[in-house]
């Protein structure tokens, strides 16, 4: 006989006989609490990957708990998901299953900007667990990952007043923390990422996402959320043990505006969302790989996104941009006067030009102010340029502050569109609640609408909205090379070799490569207008396999690239979107190699942070029986003195051979490889 029943009879046999003696709305509700508990353990749920090598359990009783599990390595051994909304029983806790289902899916996916493979093969097994109080929770189960989310169905609007989203560790795992500092969550979200412990890291300290985690065994995990739609951005909090908790922004009733483009929060709500009744919240996502290198291959962010909602998509072109900002206008051996002038902007046009690039950026001053967007200062025609962009295959993009935007976002960008400018570079959102994800989606929509591209800085880490939305090219959310501008000790080689491992594996990462004065450390020194970056020209270069950008910049000044058109044309050689993604070596803070493909090219990138070092590539990925002739772009015998040093050499190459790469210290080696 089946315990509940047995224990529901002891309830009414009970509730008779005391019934007597006590008040009968007191006793009724006394049993009907006993009813709607778990007394007996409900069995643990067990989800496998396709593979067979990771494991759910999931257990109902009492919270709602799981433990992943790969092969006889526990990777998490409790994890907590809860959702408080206002005014609702507490989602997660006392459920009662109502019934299970299960589905297993193997499906392609074809992005319409293929950032870093052209087709994603999609293959995972799903459980849904469905509860009597209606309310359901979906587990993945992927070969390389796993992820959760919660659905519900409420008839109206409901405040989101808390989710849980704990992780217990079953050791004091290595973790790469990229720790924030303000309270409020007010932020660029360019983490430098702190190697520690996760016990050292108390409940005052949180940190962005992703966040990378190496089990005692050396499994790697990068911790994230995908598909991250009307609600707050998730972030983690120590609690000096092996545990981390979740904190979110709260939704900002009033703030105002500090100085043009900074927000100050005035006073918040105590919800982090408020929101449809009736919908899928976001996925809550472990990323899992035996060794780094697999990180770089992990496509989870873009498969547990929404699919793409654009008709037409035709309009969206990648490509590599002409960047003024960084290199400060800094024009030299001209008959004009450099600046925010149509005449400096029409000689970036006749140099993307020359070297077959497909746009060029007027960032911040192009405009009358920052918050009158729609009118150029008097140096500056949009128009005139726009045209004389046409008639050489250029494309003009335009910098804007999200606020101006925001206010008159329709006005500005058909006036925009109007203009023939091809897309926008959106600033300082500096923001992660609900209202600041919901303008990137809002911006997104009607960009697509006149046909507009987006590039979003000052923005946190992408969530996979660019395959909803795929007119999103690039983001920032990154500590990229402008901060060698006023910095010498956080865009650092290092560093450089830490982004593909975390930031980079979440989407497309704007770091603005392209420094053409590069600097030993010893010889590194700040200069905010005539910038330059630590490492060397090699390494730079090598960054444009490496790094994923469908807006990838050339950062610096056109002068200095027309003064070595060897280098510029070798990097103008380069595309932004792939069709394949193979991870040749890497482990993370030291090293990296790629070899990504194009048509019937390859591109390969390797770099290093300040130790020299020499690498083995295999060439396994190439097609048997095809012969390749190969132009190397490598550190140059004297780049530990003079970092600009570099070779281009030739070779021919077969599959099956093994190449010796050898890197300076901050060095870099990339090759372009074409078959014959």
């Amino acid at each position: 006989m089946d315990a509940t029943f047995i224990l529901k009879a002891v309830a009414i046999i009970i509730f008779i006989t005391m019934i007597q003696h006590k008040p009968v709305k007191a006793l009724f509700a006394w049993v009907c609490c006993l009813f709607s508990v778990n007394a007996f353990p409900q069995a643990p749920i067990f989800l496998k990957s396709p593979g067979n090598n990771l494991t759910i359990e999931v257990n109902t009783k009492d919270s709602l708990s799981w433990r992943l599990i790969k092969g006889h390595e526990t990777l998490i051994s409790h994890a907590v998901a809860g959702l408080d909304i206002a005014h609702k029983p507490y989602i997660g806790f006392n459920e009662q299953v109502k019934s299970v289902d299960r589905v297993a899916k193997n499906e392609m996916i074809y992005p319409v900007v293929a950032v870093r493979q052209k087709a994603i093969r999609d293959a995972y097994n799903e459980l849904r667990i469905n509860f009597r109080s209606g309310n359901t929770i979906i587990f993945r189960a992927y070969d390389n990952g796993v992820a959760y989310r919660w659905v519900t169905h409420f008839k109206d609007s409901v405040n989101v007043e808390n989710e849980i989203v704990d992780y217990v560790f079953p050791d004091n795992n290595r973790v790469l923390w990229g720790i924030e500092e303000n309270k409020q969550f007010l932020s660029h979200f360019e983490l430098l990422f702190k190697d520690s412990t996760v016990a050292s890291f108390s409940k005052e300290q949180h940190c962005g996402l992703p966040l990378y985690v190496s089990s005692a065994a050396g499994t790697r995990m990068l911790l994230t959320e995908a598909d991250l739609l009307d609600y707050s951005n998730l972030f983690f909090f120590g609690t000096n043990s092996n545990k981390i908790t979740s904190g979110f922004p709260k939704v900002i009733l009033k703030e105002s505006l500090v100085r043009d483009r900074s927000t100050k929060i005035e006073e918040n709500a105590d919800y982090i969302a408020r929101t449809t009744g009736s919908r899928s919240f976001p996925w809550r996502l472990v990323m899992v790989a035996n060794e780094d290198k697999e990180l770089l291959e992990n496509n989870l962010v873009y498969q547990l996104a929404s699919p793409n909602t654009l008709k037409s998509t035709d309009w969206i072109v990648p490509g590599k941009a002409s960047w003024d900002w960084w290199n400060d206008n800094n024009i030299y051996g001209v008959d004009f006067r450099s600046g925010i002038n149509n005449q400096t902007y029409k000689y970036y046009i006749d140099f993307a030009a020359r070297f077959g690039l497909q746009y060029i950026i007027l960032d911040e001053g192009w405009s009358k102010s920052t918050w009158d967007v729609i009118h150029p200062r008097d140096s500056i025609n949009v128009p005139e340029l726009v045209a004389y962009g046409k008639a050489k295959n250029v494309g003009v993009i335009l910098w804007t502050l999200w606020q101006p935007m925001d206010k008159d976002m329709d006005n500005v960008l058909s006036i925009y569109a109007q203009w023939g400018v091809k897309g926008v570079k959106v600033d300082f959102m500096a923001r992660a609640d609900q209202y600041m994800v919901n303008f990137y989606e809002r911006l997104s929509a009607n960009a697509a609408s006149h046909h507009l591209m987006v590039d979003l800085h000052g923005a946190y880490k992408p969530t996979g909205l660019n395959r909803r939305y795929p007119n999103i090219m690039s983001y920032e959310g990154v500590r990229g090379m402008e901060n060698y501008k006023w910095s010498d000790d956080e865009a650092t080689p290092p560093h450089e070799v830490t982004l593909p491992f975390t930031r980079m594996v979440l989407g497309a990462m704007d770091f603005t490569p392209g420094a053409m004065r590069n600097a030993t450390k010893r010889d590194f020194h700040i200069n905010f207008d005539a910038p330059m970056s630590q490492g060397t020209r090699a390494h730079q270069v090598a960054m444009y396999a490496v790094y994923e950008s469908p807006w990838q910049m050339l950062a610096d000044n056109p002068s200095n690239y027309l003064r070595d058109t060897a280098c510029t044309g070798y990097i103008a050689a380069f595309p932004t979107t792939w069709d394949t993604t193979v991870a040749l070596q890497g482990k993370i803070k030291e090293y990296v190699a790629v070899a990504r493909k194009k048509g019937n090219q390859w591109f390969i990138g390797a770099m290093t942070n300040w130790s020299p070092r020499d690498l083995t590539l295999h060439l396994d990925f190439l097609d048997a029986g095809k012969k390749y002739k190969v132009k190397i772009f490598s550190d140059g015998i004297n780049a530990d003195k003079f970092a600009e040093d570099y070779r281009i050499a030739y070779a021919a190459w077969v599959k099956g051979q093994e190449v010796t790469v050898h890197m300076q210290p901050g060095g870099g080696w990339s090759a372009i490889v074409t078959e014959e």
